[in-house]
């Protein structure tokens, strides 16, 4: 009754404080777009004809597509719900496994040390909604190594196959979660190891469903990845970056205090003891899954979302001592983590956390939250039209487009106004750099692009502008929409004022080059089994494509 107690109190709290700290994102409503374009029968696409994986999670995307058939509920309350009852139960998950491993239920009294810091930590809290993947990451990560401790344990939930196909989905989760799929598959194999011919069946299990995916992807998409993983340069190592965001996360916490607390009470609880194969394996899964999962994210650079990326990592870490069993040894350190907790929870927070006013492109890393709070004007900015910005941005762009007769690009500067270009593709198009929230309020046949990529192939193929933020660090403005989206002489669309036509020359000289146009053509042309098959076979290069933003140096086609 003891150990059902605490479970069930640690998991009240969580909720109840996430609750508090409910929200939507920019990048949440990036995700909902994608989401009422397959709704609407248009298939898994940002904009309408362009076929473009805006969103990095599969799964969460294929969720929030199952659950938003349900009438009388916008897109928006559904994604927060079900991410903050995905959060609540990978906890749930995290805890009962970790009970597992202390001991036998009946004689062993546990206390959430680990869960402590998860409630304590405001990144997690904020990410428990927010519109994004987190919620089912947690479930994902706490349910595997839940399904492994099964197995480790006492008597296995399911066939081995079937362990088998939950750990494969990590990829489809988010694609840098393959490197928890890895060591869980380990874990696995050890755990039933009856010899090699006996791997075949499990291997097969846990491939089958992203290896499908990743053929669809190719094929469909043209590319080996995600798009946001051009946009974010993920093959590129940016240690310093990722080493300022890895303190950014622990330093303003003191998280240094929690987790060894943690580790030293779990450290004790096997100290001078006979440890088997099986508690080896389950502790070893998380902990190498931690580090992995930290080390890729500080190599990327890290993110511009405070802690985001970070915690799966730092849930990892946290498994095996999610619930400790409590003994004379653990007592003092159990203690430390509770005292922390409080205090961490009540008064520890980012140094730019709760701003007056919204973030700017200049803040490297920024607390979101506090941000769109700030930008929308109410406590728990949930609805598209909660935010005052995205409301103007989009009833100002529906009276242009109302004015005018035929579609058109539309360009929208300080200095001249709208400016509408013919569009040579039959396609109203609008370029923002917040594109989750105009992209939910306009109509779904209106491409809404962004200059940094997440839903413009053009933008995502560009090379990189120095010392902007993470994520964010293309930038292929509005004369490339010009340039490649606009009907007519180049000396015509110059005369409209807003563009020099030598500038507007290079860039189609770039948008001609070969490569640069099979690739327009995987994402435009119509998608026959020739045009799939062509993507899927040429797709590995594609995805190394890039030209320079500056259409200067970018038209030598090399």
């Amino acid at each position: 009754m003891w150990n059902w107690g605490v479970m069930a109190a640690t998991l009240v709290a969580f909720v109840f404080l996430a609750w508090q700290r409910r929200w939507m994102g920019d990048d949440g409503l990036i995700v909902l777009r994608t989401v009422r374009q397959i709704l609407a029968g248009n298939g898994p696409v940002f904009n309408v004809g362009e076929r473009v994986e805006a969103n990095t999670s599969t799964l969460w995307t294929a969720v929030l597509v199952l659950v938003g058939w349900i009438p009388g509920i916008s897109l928006e309350w559904i994604a927060v719900l079900v991410g903050l009852v995905f959060s609540a139960g990978g906890l749930f998950l995290a805890l009962d496994g970790a009970r597992r491993l202390a001991g036998p239920a009946a004689s062993t009294f546990v206390f959430p040390a680990g869960a402590l810091v998860v409630l304590a930590l405001p990144p997690f809290r904020d990410f428990a909604t927010s519109g994004l993947e987190t919620g089912l990451i947690g479930l994902w990560l706490g349910g595997t190594w839940w399904l492994l401790v099964r197995r480790g344990t006492e008597r296995p939930f399911g066939p081995v196959w079937s362990t088998a196909v939950v750990i494969g989905l990590g990829p489809l989760v988010r694609p840098d979660l393959a490197l928890f799929s890895l060591t869980a598959m380990a874990g696995l194999l050890v755990l039933t190891w009856r010899g090699w011919r006996h791997t075949l069946v499990p291997l097969a299990a846990a491939a089958v469903l992203p290896a499908s995916y990743q053929v669809f992807r190719m094929g469909y998409y043209g590319l080996i990845t995600p798009n946001t993983a051009l946009v974010k340069e993920a093959s590129e190592a940016l240690w310093d970056s990722g080493w300022a965001y890895f303190g950014d996360f622990t330093d303003p916490y003191l998280l240094w205090i929690p987790i060894a607390g943690c580790l030293f009470a779990g450290a004790t609880l096997v100290w001078r003891k006979s440890v088997n194969r099986q508690v080896v394996v389950l502790v070893a899964v998380p902990l190498a899954g931690a580090v992995m999962l930290a080390a890729y994210v500080i190599r990327v650079g890290g993110d511009f979302m405070h802690g985001r990326m970070l915690l799966p990592a730092t849930f990892c870490l946290l498994l095996p001592v999610m619930a400790i069993r409590v003994t004379r040894l653990t007592f003092v350190p159990v203690v430390a983590v509770a005292v922390w907790a409080v205090v961490a929870g009540g008064w520890l927070r980012a140094p730019y956390a709760g701003l007056e006013e919204p973030i700017d492109e200049r803040e490297v890393i920024a607390d979101e939250r506090a941000a769109y709070v700030a930008a929308s004007g109410t406590e728990y900015p949930i609805l598209a039209g909660d935010f005052r910005l995205f409301v103007e941005m989009a009833d100002d762009a529906r009276r242009q487009l109302a004015a005018q007769q035929a579609p058109a690009v539309h360009v929208n500067t300080p200095e001249t106004g709208w400016v509408a270009y013919p569009s040579a593709n039959g396609r109203d198009v609008l370029s923002y750099f917040n594109i989750g929230g105009p992209g939910m309020l306009l109509p779904l046949d209106v491409w809404v692009h962004d200059p940094i990529g997440l839903a413009n192939p053009v933008a995502a193929h560009s090379t990189t502008v120095p010392g902007r933020r993470i994520g964010h660090s293309k930038f292929a403005g509005s004369n490339w929409e010009v340039a490649g989206l606009a009907e007519g002489p180049t000396e015509d669309l110059a005369a409209r004022g807003q563009y020099k036509q030598d500038n507007l020359d290079a860039i189609r000289r770039t948008l001609a080059c070969p490569h640069t146009q099979e690739m327009l053509d995987s994402v435009r042309a119509p998608l026959t089994f020739e045009r799939f098959w062509d993507n899927l076979i040429h797709s590995v290069g594609r995805s190394g494509l890039r030209y320079d933003r500056n259409p200067d140096k970018a038209q030598t086609c090399g």
